[in-house]
């Protein structure tokens, strides 16, 4: 009955979620409806991807393919499709029966990966700042949630000001003990639009080798990668194939997030660890589509660099937008976001910004210190999305000129 008080001895939520409440996407997308503000603050596409990708989840639906369970590993023509990609794209071969497990989008791969080789006491090295359900999952886990910061860094690159997050590779080293069995490694890293560098890269493999540890590394933005920048799966680096466990996902590259199809390629005793935790989160998802990805990943180079160069020209759109507007603007190397330092607005808050500007400008974002420990690491800056269509970034920057004034 309404009013009634519980009688429970304990808070009904499990105590590793105690610091988790409702996701600050939730929170900023309602702001956004509320208010009839642009939302640039959840990383989703306002346009679906390409057509013909779409048409052949319609033609399985009609033909009766993955309306029923799909096979637990994930159907043999996706992950034919996802060997495919990985040795065309980077020359990793993988056996599509013994080395691929699809899963529910990348955060059930997360979600899995973590639950099937932590154990309570374990330290788990996530890079600060981190995607939000990596902190969940490795609580949930039982693990203990190391960060590392990425740290702002400024210089200049052929007499221009370059701005970038960048891993300081000896507090890694030093954050590495006896209790640590995992790195969580995201590259191109979301929030920062980071890159990790073959350098960093190769730091991180040998350290993982020195220390015999497992390296997890979430991959998604694997196809929006810009400028210079290129993107080295960790798994290509000398010793790093039987210990890290790789995952990719279809919503990012393809611009179908709500159809929720990831995956895991490893080294088979590592894929069979993460099937086992897998198996009992969803055991199988999202059945036809897996035959839709599957000839998604089959489109010609033609199709990502297009994807590519469209997202290029929607990042400096709005890059330099908000850096007309006033912020301070860290233009990223991947993924489809920009990190913003608010500072030069005169702000310091990022959280009491990013309430306030729906008001203000009619435009959302997110505040960055939602994905740190360190939460005065990460309170002066603000994360936009810029996977929209061209129409409303012009729309978003022509509201946010108003903050200049």
């Amino acid at each position: 009955m309404a009013g009634m008080t519980s009688s429970f001895r304990r808070p009904l939520l499990n105590r590793r979620l105690a610091e988790f409440g409702t996701t600050i996407f939730a929170e900023m997308s309602a702001l956004a409806l509320s208010t009839g503000s642009i939302n640039l603050g959840q990383g989703f596409p306002d346009t679906d991807g390409p057509e013909e990708v779409r048409e052949a989840a319609v033609r399985a639906l009609r033909d009766g393919r993955g309306n029923q369970y799909p096979p637990g590993p994930g159907v043999p023509e996706l992950r034919t499709a996802i060997t495919a990609h990985q040795e065309h794209r980077y020359g990793l071969a993988y056996d599509p029966d013994t080395e691929v497990l699809v899963t529910a989008g990348a955060t059930e791969a997360i979600a899995a990966a973590l639950l099937a080789l932590v154990e309570p006491g374990d330290e788990v090295i996530a890079l600060e700042p981190y995607y939000d359900s990596y902190a969940a999952c490795i609580a949930m886990a039982g693990g203990t949630r190391v960060p590392v910061t990425l740290r702002p860094h400024e210089g200049t690159r052929d007499g221009v000001a370059h701005r970038r997050f960048r891993l300081d590779l000896d507090e890694l080293r030093d954050a590495v003990t006896d209790n640590t069995r995992l790195l969580l490694i995201n590259t191109p890293h979301n929030p920062t639009g980071t890159v990790l560098t073959r350098e960093e890269l190769t730091a991180i493999a040998a350290l993982a080798v020195e220390r015999d540890l497992i390296v997890v590394t979430d991959e998604v933005y694997e196809h929006l990668v810009f400028d210079e920048a290129e993107h080295i799966p960790l798994a290509t680096l000398p010793g790093m194939r039987e210990r890290t466990v790789t995952i990719g996902s279809a919503g990012k590259s393809f611009s179908f997030t709500g159809w929720k199809v990831g995956w895991v390629t490893s080294a088979p005793a590592l894929v069979a660890a993460v099937r086992s935790a897998k198996q009992f989160l969803t055991y199988v998802a999202s059945g036809p589509f897996q035959y839709a990805v599957a000839e998604a990943l089959a489109l010609p180079d033609t199709y990502f660099e297009a994807f590519r160069a469209d997202m290029l020209t929607k990042r400096d759109l709005l890059s330099a937008g908000l850096a007309q507007a006033g912020f301070k603007v860290f233009r990223p190397a991947g993924t489809y976001f920009v990190t913003t330092d608010i500072r030069p607005l005169g702000e310091s808050d990022g959280f009491a910004f990013c309430r306030a500007l729906p008001e203000r400008a009619g435009v959302v974002a997110i505040p960055n210190a939602v994905f740190y420990d360190h939460r005065e690491a990460g309170a002066p800056f603000v994360r936009f999305a810029f996977c929209k269509q061209t129409s409303v970034l012009d729309e978003a920057v022509k509201r946010l000129t108003a903050l200049a004034g």
